[in-house]
């Protein structure tokens, strides 16, 4: 039950407004609206049913040579339409909320995935997607994949004496950090791999930080993301190093790591995993 019943009674609230939570039967025109959701479609091996999927959902990259519906949050109902789909599954930040429901009255069955960024989110989202195409034995076999990976995370956490003080940034702007608080797949990733978000409880989203918070905030650890091909990056370790919000304290110069995979903050079927590659670059493998 798990995860399950928390997406149906998150579910049948929506089911006001024509939403469903499955299954819906067997479709076979499926659009994804959501890189968690994609990425968990091709964990099933049902991918085959794909006939679209949004802006976010760029893994595997087999999944590029579908048509593209526009981003989760700007979704058009003519665009999505256009693809002729028999379901939608999408995270339930999807939106607008009036297309949503044109969608809906277009009788588009749509399934709405709940969006968080928690270990129960990821396997509630498994369950909801494998409820969605009727294939809750996939769905099983994936939860429990996944919930190897997070069990091996919970244990290790345990066994740790002092946990790390890390900080996520994402980008730089006129000098100031663009630092991740709470709400965030970063603050999430950072709990999951055994962290302390180290810019405390009051401060959530997405938000550029001055030098004093930094400097307050004393992080052990600062987390980048991963170069991606083809991107340009207005940020490098280097320049952290040196930034003067970062100075060095009693503690020494934070340690500063550019591994961090975008896919991780997604919090989807391979984010526990590498939730894991995390806690070895933050402990080396050991509390």
């Amino acid at each position: 039950m798990r995860g399950l019943t928390f997406s149906i009674l998150l579910l049948s609230g929506a089911a006001s407004l024509g939403f469903t939570s499955s299954p819906v039967g067997a479709q076979d025109a499926v659009v994804s609206v959501g890189g968690p959701i994609t990425e968990i479609i091709y964990a099933l091996e049902e991918q085959d049913r794909l006939i679209a999927r949004d802006t976010t959902s760029v893994y595997p990259p087999d999944v590029l040579s579908l048509p593209d519906v526009g981003y989760m949050r700007r979704l058009s109902a003519e665009g999505v339409l256009s693809v002729g789909p028999d379901l939608i599954i999408a995270r339930d930040t999807s939106g607008p909320p009036e297309v949503l429901k044109q969608l809906q009255a277009a009788r588009i069955p749509v399934v709405l995935v709940h969006d968080a960024f928690d270990p129960e989110a990821i396997l509630s989202a498994i369950d909801t997607v494998g409820a969605a195409l009727n294939v809750p034995e996939k769905a099983a076999a994936l939860s429990a994949s996944v919930e190897a990976d997070l069990d091996t995370l919970s244990e290790r956490r345990a066994g740790l004496h002092e946990k790390k003080r890390v900080i996520f940034v994402l980008s730089a702007d006129a000098g100031r950090l663009d630092v991740a608080g709470r709400g965030t797949g970063a603050d999430g990733l950072i709990t999951m791999a055994g962290g302390v978000n180290a810019v405390g409880d009051g401060f959530n989203g997405y938000k550029l930080m001055n030098n004093e918070a930094l400097l307050a905030a004393n992080p052990d650890v600062v987390l980048m993301l991963a170069p991606r091909p083809g991107t340009d990056h207005s940020l490098t370790p280097e320049e952290l190093q040196d930034h003067p919000g970062l100075l060095p304290t009693s503690g020494g110069a934070p340690k500063v790591i550019q591994q961090v995979p975008a896919a991780a903050l997604g919090f989807g079927p391979r984010t526990p995993a590498l939730a894991l590659a995390l806690f070895e670059d933050l402990y080396g493998g050991t509390p």
